[in-house]
């Protein structure tokens, strides 16, 4: 993993998680030492970026190399490069279903010691999860992700609790001939398997074991099929659910073709800027209970930043890290690209962007920017991981296309061809770039 640091950095590496938007000093003779970040395309991370370059003085300087849009482009240019043990590469934004093929494949080094310390300290348990390998640490938490239900509260002033209470209002819409859909990603790939996850994890079932090495498809597995067969082949779903993925189901809601929208946050910014005259009327609440009286387990997506194996510049490469996710850099991506943080302390944060400044339009909180943060949270605090196994994105692949369309599923055909193809999917030794 490279030089360890000293007992002076390890402390300023524990205030960077905290408090690294403070340290704002201008930059100084510069070392030369470059750290390149490989991360997702984010509006505002460049200036997260650029907060961090002052933070850290001249001593080096951090470049966001921005990467695909396509979730499946990013992975394949990263694995690619990686298996070719590219050393130009230092930091590393990893979708939380990666995190475990690449340390699996050692191409990211573990953390610890202070690093570790920093990176944890007052995350929230499933985030840690996501950046955690066989109980141990390769990644930074940076932002995490949780779907909950939208609505239109002059359609339906009082949201449902469940699934079943959920599909009976949609059937009572469709006879008064006002807006009745269920809407959320039905296409065949990722997000239709992250709402059979959530289904299985919020009826107490397991797709494979505890420690991914296993298929387990039990009767919890197998009744999220069943509510997936029946919400989709009871004519109230949209038309379009096989084509949808997530910003398709944004714009079906938006243009009010739906009642109920099942989708991650950044919906919210989204009606702010394109419907403001009708924000006051589009609420959330947490996931609907697919089992009456046991809170819904929301699958959380997000990125964790993690420091590759062949990085040249490892010391440096951890403290950029530290920096790019600390609870002030998380709480400006939540205000302004409306991403979830990691770290608990941050939905409690009333101040505004510069606490030194009275709050403000340009200058907002997170109560203003980011009025669903509690109902974030609470969804947090129940939600569930995809299973962590190297061999996740071939097992994802198997799911979605079993899945798909999620009308044409048997539940029990449909759970023995899942047992069979997710088994062949786990024997994968090592990663496909």
């Amino acid at each position: 993993m490279g030089k360890r640091p000293g007992k002076k950095r390890a402390a300023a590496l524990l205030a960077a998680g905290v408090v690294t938007g403070g340290l704002v000093a201008g930059c100084g003779t510069s070392s030369g030492t470059t750290i390149n970040v490989y991360y997702s395309p984010e509006d505002h991370f460049q200036t997260v970026v650029d907060n961090c370059n002052k933070a850290a003085n001249g001593r080096y300087r951090i470049v966001y190399n921005k990467l695909q849009r396509g979730s499946d482009d990013q992975r394949i240019q990263m694995a690619r490069r990686l298996a070719a043990g590219d050393t130009s590469m230092d930091v590393l934004g990893l979708d939380v279903t990666w995190v475990s093929e690449f340390a699996e494949a050692g191409w990211i080094d573990e953390w610890t010691g202070p690093d570790k310390a920093a990176a944890s300290a007052g995350v929230l348990k499933g985030p840690l999860e996501t950046a955690t390998y066989q109980g141990k640490l390769f990644a930074a938490p940076k932002n995490t992700n949780v779907q909950l239900l939208w609505y239109d509260d002059r359609i339906t002033p009082n949201p449902p609790k469940t699934w079943d209470e959920m599909m009976q209002m949609s059937q009572q819409l469709k006879k008064d001939r006002k807006p009745y859909s269920i809407v959320f990603t039905g296409a065949q790939y990722e997000g239709l398997v992250v709402i059979y996850n959530t289904l299985v994890e919020s009826l107490g079932g397991h797709i494979l074991s505890d420690d991914g090495k296993s298929v387990v498809m039990d009767a919890g597995a197998v009744q999220a099929l069943e509510l997936l067969k029946t919400v989709t082949s009871s004519g109230i779903t949209d038309p379009s659910l096989t084509n949808q993925k997530e910003d398709d189901v944004r714009q079906t809601f938006q243009r009010g073709d739906a009642a109920f929208e099942l989708n991650w946050p950044f919906v919210y910014a989204s009606y702010a800027e394109e419907k403001p005259q009708d924000l006051s009327h589009f609420k959330w609440t947490v996931y609907p209970e697919a089992k009456a009286g046991t809170p819904s387990r929301s699958t959380i997506g997000g990125f964790d930043l993690a420091v590759s194996a062949y990085s040249q510049h490892k010391p440096e490469a951890y403290e950029a890290a530290l920096c790019l996710r600390s609870a002030e850099n998380q709480k400006y991506s939540a205000i302004n690209d409306g991403v979830p943080p990691t770290i608990e302390s941050v939905y409690h944060d009333n101040t505004p962007l510069d606490p030194a400044k009275p709050p403000s339009a340009d200058n907002p909180s997170m109560a203003v920017k980011y009025p669903m943060r509690d109902t974030i949270l609470d969804a947090l605090k129940t939600a569930a991981v995809r299973p962590l196994t190297p061999a996740y994105q071939n097992a994802s692949t198997v799911m979605s296309k079993i899945l798909s369309p999620p009308s044409a599923i048997d539940p029990q055909s449909t759970a023995q061809k899942l047992r069979k193809q997710l088994d062949d999917a786990l024997q994968s030794k090592g990663v496909i770039p």
